[in-house]
């Protein structure tokens, strides 16, 4: 997440700030892991929610939060933690694209993720999601 916290906090003339949902280092601690937050997150938000990686769709993974406070997922490359993120959006209901060169990129995509692979086609899906004429 680091390079997509790096590459919207460098955009010119941007719309938003960079949010980070932080997990907890460990059960009953509200302290992140090393290496959190990103130095480009502007606005961090501490979690008591120590899951992630296989365990990203427990109750205590800050991944509910990620995906019910988004409205639209975008899935990028990666692995379990990426894997479980799409799982929820699925699971609630939330709009959500895989922007991969090829599906396998991501551990068990469910079938019912479109996944995309240009630029034009990731804009199209998120202005149809969001209702919005391109």
């Amino acid at each position: 997440m680091g390079a997509v916290s790096r590459g919207f906090f460098e955009t010119k003339e941007r719309a938003g700030l960079v949010i980070g949902i932080l997990p907890a280092s460990a059960p009953q601690r509200v302290e992140p892991p090393t290496g959190y937050p990103n130095p480009f997150v502007e606005v961090p938000i501490r979690t008591h929610l120590h899951k992630s990686g296989t365990e990203g769709t427990e109750l205590a993974s800050r991944n509910h939060i990620n995906v019910l406070s988004s409205d639209v997922v975008i899935a990028l490359e990666g692995s379990w933690g990426t894997h479980s993120e799409v799982a929820l959006a699925v699971q609630y209901g939330r709009p959500v694209v895989a922007y991969l060169p090829d599906r396998a990129a991501i551990p068990e995509l469910p079938e019912t993720v479109t996944d995309v692979s240009t630029l034009d086609d990731l804009q199209a899906f998120v202005r149809k999601a969001l209702g919005r004429a391109p």
